[in-house]
């Protein structure tokens, strides 16, 4: 994968968090910011999944009386 320079300004305090982390599991400062970035975005994933459940969840029956209730036998019967 490509990489692309990204100039980030933080404090001194950030900084050194960042490093020392970055430290304590054995890896650079720009590995540690990569992970840190993958993480939040695969929580946003997550959180993204979560809220489609319960919105399902909540509107299972207006679904239900729209599309009917073995719609979804159907489809698999006719594959």
């Amino acid at each position: 994968m490509a990489k692309t320079q990204l100039n980030v300004r933080v404090d001194e305090g950030t900084a050194r968090a960042a490093r020392e982390r970055a430290l304590a599991r054995g890896m650079s400062v720009n590995r540690y910011i990569e992970e840190l970035v993958r993480q939040d975005t695969g929580e946003a994933g997550r959180a993204f999944v979560d809220a489609a459940a319960d919105f399902m969840k909540q509107y299972e029956s207006v679904f239900a009386e729209e599309f009917g209730k073995d719609r979804e036998g159907a489809r698999e019967g006719g594959r």
